[in-house]
């Protein structure tokens, strides 16, 4: 393959209210009380990783992107320009997704932990084994998401400059190579930092192909990744429960 040919699964990633909520979520702030311009900022920063990791999948999150771009523009204006008027709030159609949003996606959990409940198992991003570990510790583990794992990829390819242009690279490792290249790591250490999985050769295919072996591997639930805190560094861990013959 002369370029990047690997796709990323688009409903791993739910779209761009998710993300949005992912961002709300984590600056521990009230959904009604959102910072757009903070907002914005962010959602810029993930929208360079998710561009670099699927052209395909970027069309719904810069429209969004754009939005929020145009919201912020406006906050941005002296005060005098800006219609103070509460009905007038350019954040409201935001606003107003965003809640909508996030009952629905309430609404899945609960039929998700009914599902489980039942015995009918549905895929996480986290094993058992994480939540067994939960309970255990005794320090709090925080439970990873998939926008926490963008994230930190995104600061790895700015670490190793990936990002920036770079002369085409024509890489035809199928993605078994990277899958078993992360089993074998997390097999034999039982458990390593998100970051000591991305080594050299730094090129663009090669990080891409990585990561996305380590989320077929959390998707299968062979691997799982936690965090001691908030904004931790992340770990991913060998599920107890796999046997690599």
């Amino acid at each position: 393959m002369s370029e990047i040919e690997y796709r990323i699964n688009q409903d791993a990633f739910h779209g761009p209210l998710d993300l949005l909520l992912h961002l709300v979520k984590k600056d521990e702030v009230d959904i009604l009380e959102i910072s757009i311009v903070r907002i914005a900022d962010q959602f810029k920063e993930f929208m360079e990783v998710i561009t670099f990791l699927d052209l395909t999948l970027a069309g719904e999150f810069l429209v969004m992107a754009t939005k929020l771009m145009e919201i912020k523009s406006q906050f941005l204006l002296p005060r005098q320009v800006v219609n103070s008027s509460k009905e007038d709030d350019p954040r409201n159609e935001i606003v107003r997704q965003l809640v909508e949003y996030k009952k629905f996606k309430d609404a899945v959990e609960i039929l998700e932990e009914q599902a489980e409940a039942a015995g009918q198992k549905i895929p996480r991003l986290v094993s058992d084994q994480f939540h067994e570990e939960r309970v255990s510790s005794e320090k709090p583990i925080q439970e990873v998401e998939l926008w926490d794992l963008v994230s930190a990829f995104g600061r790895i390819m700015k670490e190793t400059l990936a990002i920036q242009a770079q002369d085409i690279v024509v890489d035809q490792t199928p993605m078994e190579v990277y899958l078993e290249e992360i089993t074998g790591k997390l097999f034999r250490e039982k458990s390593l930092p998100f970051r000591e999985l991305f080594c050299p050769p730094y090129h663009k295919i090669r990080l891409i192909g990585l990561f996305l072996a380590i989320l077929e591997l959390i998707k299968k639930q062979s691997i799982f990744a936690q965090q001691d805190e908030t904004f931790g560094e992340i770990h991913l861990k060998w599920s107890q429960s796999v046997t690599v013959f």
